[in-house]
């Protein structure tokens, strides 16, 4: 019985390794783990529960991008990644700090599960080019991720050296880098015109009765 336990925890292990040390309950089972057993190993210490269906496997070494691994695991969607100012930060191109981990699923999806307070979900459906990697995680391209953060309301000068930065990689080629700057010119001119509009009526004198 132990020799069968310990070639169960190889076979989590495997997978651990290449999600920093994390593995799902569906990929154990995909993995022909009994739930069982899993349950078992848990209480015995050699795994951790550390999400709704998401375990962690002690003999993985910790990375760095552990937080944001689990968060995309914890979403049991096949599609999802990193996304917005969370995607903004990991690629590198920008001043960002954000607070909160931002991760897309598709439009359809629809998740009710205990444990995501800190993350916001945005629904998008993305093609499958716009979903890469980033250090072993699902993650939008470049020039996705600025335009969502566009969209999002990302301050300007942020975009902006996202823009700069990304340009002069590989990681964003011209025409997109042309367009996403039309696309930011056109949100800070509507928003400009908007402000313009409510300042006008702000000041418009009452009318005579």
């Amino acid at each position: 019985m132990r020799g069968e336990v310990v070639t169960y925890l190889d076979r989590l292990r495997e997978v651990a390794i290449d999600q920093h040390g994390f593995v799902t309950l569906a990929q154990a089972l995909e993995a022909g783990v009994p739930q069982p057993q899993v349950a078992q190993m848990v209480a015995r210490g050699r795994l951790e529960r550390v999400a709704h269906g998401v375990y962690r496997v002690p003999q993985v070494a910790a990375t760095r991008w552990d937080n944001w691994a689990l968060a995309v695991l914890w979403t049991g969607a096949p599609e999802a990644c990193l996304s917005h100012e969370t995607a903004l930060a990991a690629w590198d191109i920008s001043d960002i700090n954000p607070g909160e981990t931002h991760i897309c699923v598709g439009k359809k999806r629809r998740l009710r599960r205990a444990g995501g307070e800190q993350y916001v979900i945005h629904h998008h459906d993305l093609a499958p080019k716009q979903r890469v990697w980033f250090e072993q995680i699902p993650i939008t391209d470049v020039p996705t991720t600025i335009g969502q953060c566009i969209d999002w309301g990302v301050p300007t000068y942020l975009v902006k050296q996202a823009l700069e930065r990304a340009g002069m990689t590989s990681l964003l080629r011209s025409e997109d880098k042309e367009r996403l700057a039309h696309q930011l010119d056109d949100r800070d001119y509507g928003a400009k015109s908007l402000f313009n509009l409510a300042a006008a009526r702000a000041v418009r004198p009452n009318p005579p009765f």
